[in-house]
């Protein structure tokens, strides 16, 4: 199996279940126009947060990282009219890019963008007295996903899902030696996940167009 082979099979998941969508194209070529780093879902992923959010009756979503609002705006399509989703973001260029296609989705009314690091925006969040949220996606620095994840118990309720991105790191997870911070900073979180009393969750490996990574899921199950 190579790269190729997975880019290849993507693009045919692509083409038969995600049908050409001009908010979500523009999306992706608004990173390209701004130079953002091209580290979106993959569209076949972008379709599988949506039903999951929609198949889980989502009605307040918690995103970590927008980037330019891809993800963003497959999950926010997953909300009833009522639905509101607030996205973290800590670099004000992207955060500036994600709104306007934020808005050319047709989508300001539900989604709000926060700029700032994610580690003072959430405990903002909490000190409001936000309603709990009903899924969370954590897609932001690896470092502190694990600090992400405690947040994101803090914010959900029984019932709530949690997503996170990104935790397999080309299988690099499995080396406890890693000099990599990215890779520490999932195996801490991996480990968090496995020991928390309140959730179920698994870890499911992936390839594609992104490479080889993997997706934990969570089931909040605990108060």
């Amino acid at each position: 199996m190579t790269q190729e082979q997975w880019v290849a099979v993507d693009q045919y998941i692509t083409d038969l279940f995600v049908p050409s969508d001009p908010a979500l194209e523009e999306t992706l070529q608004s990173t390209i126009d701004a130079g953002l780093p091209r580290i979106n879902v993959a569209p076949n992923q972008g379709k599988l947060l949506h039903i999951l959010a929609r198949s889980h009756g989502a009605r307040r979503i918690l995103e970590l990282g927008t980037l330019a609002g891809y993800s963003t705006i497959w999950l926010a399509r997953a909300l009833p009219s009522d639905g509101t989703l607030i996205t973290l973001e800590a670099n004000p260029k992207h955060a500036k890019v994600a709104q306007a296609n934020i808005d050319r989705a047709g989508l300001t009314k539900q989604v709000e963008i926060r700029v700032g690091a994610a580690l003072e925006t959430l405990p903002q969040l909490a000190a409001e007295g936000q309603e709990p949220f009903d899924l969370v996606f954590i897609d932001a620095d690896k470092v502190n996903t694990a600090e992400y994840f405690s947040w994101a118990l803090k914010l959900t309720r029984r019932g709530s899902v949690i997503i996170t991105d990104n935790v397999v790191r080309q299988g690099g997870v499995i080396d406890a030696n890693s000099t990599d911070e990215n890779i520490q900073g999932i195996r801490r979180f991996n480990a968090a996940l496995a020991l928390e009393p309140r959730v179920k969750a698994t870890i499911v490996q992936t390839v594609g167009s992104k490479g080889y990574d993997g997706l934990a899921i969570a089931l909040v199950v605990g108060d």
